[in-house]
């Protein structure tokens, strides 16, 4: 077959150009084979799928630190930063967590530790092209803050949850240094005010003039006025921004002008949502609803603090659109949400405080076919209080909403019953998260302990990797989770359990487990020896108030002595050997250097 007027490409005169055949050589083949790992490897996307890659032999863990640009670190003790900066050379996105979770209880004392200042220091010299940096329950500083700013000219992204430490003016310098920022988000962190004899810094202000490259913008947790005109020019010359999220000191009416500059988001935090102070008497209400219709995108909404529920027919025109919505600062009661979650029939995820009551829950089970997660948090957590919501809202939940997959859900009453029927309903539960506010509450029905429900939840729930126990238990729920938890991966206990031999049950039956959290429990040294062989493979375990000695843990230290076990006591001097907290985690480098003088780290 014949081309004439072929229109291929004319292919350059390689015979001048081309070496000789002698002069060409191949890679050895050794090589060969890891350059091939190396463009598989790319391909593989999930952190545990990456581990487990690297445990393969030698060559393998070379190759999958040469191409991981996206590194997770779990504990910010677990590893020095100069030892996971000499290994992975290549990062570009970065997430550290530093403290327990418990932490956010108030159970850890002040300046506890998790300093993000020796990580800082360490990214700035190896790491030049970092683009993304996400902390959590991190202790960071404004000059932190303005190291970030200024080491990496390609930086694109800061998510900063729940961490403490920086101010106004560490936001400023991000703001201000980082042109290519993509996403600043705050959220759950404290910032610090100015003093009182300073003017509050203008961060927003801060932003470079012109088009900005802002896809996501948080700010809720800044307890600080803003300069709303200059946040207002930063919106509409932000084409890309798809996430806003505002503070309670943004108006309603504030919010309308920035709604109608940005009508392409998906995702808003309305800050307040009340009557506002700029609305003169006799003015003429503004057409909220309208600003709600015009963002047609929005699938996501939160925020609504200092709610005057008067206000929320203005998010009817988006409520059918949504698969999130988040009303959990939003003290509102079963009639006010109706109109709402009625017409909510795409919602995914959905958080609300208890003030809905039962009620409130059934017209979310009677609305929401296709719910994944939902969170209902106490507006009142005295013991002595009578809960709103109880074993009818869960039992109504899980006959309604059969696709979830994820629940928290705090309640001062609760029936193995109720529980039995989730487990049954609602077989692809990954998360269950049950809080009976109150110690030892048994089935108020029948008087039992709840071991039979939490039984059910482990034995019928085949995905589950996250469960959080509460009320009445004995060893018996124990037992049932050792022997039918074999994906639990986390594992949250307060109040619960006779013996040691509970503990012995978990630790002895759950071979995925990686964090452990127990609360005023009765379960001592003999319990925690008994995890000997599953401790290394644990990324943390906490205990608070149970029964453990000193001694003890200092065997533990001794057999294994590449875990960091913590002793955390509020008296310097104690007369007897029991222990406050123990943090134990593994760790492989040297114990750090930081602790505070109530932290003791046993070796």
């Amino acid at each position: 077959m014949t081309h004439s007027g072929s229109s291929l490409p004319d292919l350059p005169n390689c015979t001048s150009t081309a070496a000789p055949m002698s002069e060409i050589r191949s890679p050895p083949p050794d090589r060969v084979l890891e350059i091939v790992l190396e463009n598989v490897l790319h391909f593989l996307t999930c952190r545990r799928d990456r581990n487990a890659a690297s445990l393969v032999c030698r060559s393998w863990c070379r190759a999958e630190a040469l191409t991981r640009s996206d590194l997770f670190i779990g504990n910010c003790y677990a590893v020095s930063p100069h030892r996971a900066t000499s290994r992975f050379r290549r990062v570009r996105s970065l997430t550290v967590k530093g403290k327990p979770r418990f932490a956010d209880f108030d159970l850890l004392p002040l300046n506890w530790g998790a300093h993000f200042s020796p990580w800082g220091s360490a990214l700035a010299d190896a790491y030049p092209w970092l683009e993304k940096l996400h902390l959590k329950r991190m202790s960071l500083t404004d000059d932190d803050l303005n190291l970030i700013a200024r080491s990496f000219p390609s930086f694109k992204e800061l998510v900063l949850v729940c961490c403490e430490g920086f101010g106004i003016a560490g936001i400023a310098a991000v703001a201000a240094n980082c042109r290519l920022l993509r996403v600043l988000d705050l959220v759950e962190s404290v910032v610090e005010d100015a003093d009182e004899d300073e003017e509050v810094m203008d961060w927003i202000s801060c932003f470079p003039d012109g088009e900005t490259h802002l896809e996501s913008l948080v700010f809720e947790c800044v307890e600080c006025p803003v300069n709303f005109e200059a946040l207002e020019r930063l919106v509409a010359r932000s084409p890309y921004l798809k996430k806003l999220r505002l503070n309670h000191y943004v108006s309603i009416p504030q919010l309308y002008r920035l709604m109608h500059r940005a009508p392409q988001l998906t995702h808003l935090g309305t800050g307040s949502f009340c009557a506002s102070d700029d609305v003169a008497v006799g003015d003429q209400e503004l057409d909220y609803s309208s600003a709600f219709a015009a963002c047609k995108s929005l699938v996501c909404l939160s925020g609504f603090r200092d709610i005057l529920p008067d206000y929320l027919p203005a998010i009817y025109p988006a409520c059918a659109n949504l698969t999130s919505l988040n009303l959990s600062y939003a003290d509102v009661n079963a009639d006010q949400l109706k109109p709402v979650i009625l017409q909510c029939h795409k919602l995914q995820t959905l958080w609300v405080l208890d003030s809905i009551c039962d009620e409130g829950l059934q017209a979310v089970a009677a609305t929401c076919k296709d719910l994944r997660e939902l969170r209902v948090f106490p507006g009142n957590t005295r013991e002595e209080a009578e809960g709103p919501v109880s074993e009818v809202g869960l039992e109504v939940i899980s006959q309604g909403c059969r696709k979830l997959q994820s629940i928290l859900f705090f309640c001062q009453r609760m029936t193995n019953a109720a529980v039995i029927a989730m487990s049954k309903n609602c077989p692809d539960l990954v998360v269950f998260r049950l809080c009976i506010i109150g110690r030892y509450r048994p089935d108020p029905e029948t008087h039992e302990p709840m071991d039979d429900g939490f039984g059910a939840i482990v034995m019928n729930c085949k995905k589950l990797t996250r469960l959080a126990v509460s009320g009445l238990l004995t060893d018996q729920a124990f037992r049932y989770i050792g022997m039918y938890g074999k994906l639990l991966r986390t594992l949250s206990v307060a109040f619960a359990g006779d013996s040691d031999q509970g503990l012995k049950y978990v630790l002895e039956g759950c071979p995925n487990l990686q964090k452990l959290e127990i609360r005023d429990s009765p379960f001592g040294d003999a319990a925690l020896h008994s995890g000997l062989h599953h401790f290394y493979n644990m990324r943390f375990l906490w205990m608070s108030t149970c029964k453990l000695t000193r001694q003890g843990c200092q065997e533990i230290a001794r057999a294994l002595p590449h875990l960091a076990l913590e002793v955390i006591d509020s008296q310097e001097d104690k007369a007897d050997d029991h222990i406050e907290i123990l943090y134990m985690y593994r760790s492989l480098d040297r114990p750090r250097n930081d602790a505070p003088k109530c932290v003791t780290i046993l070796q």
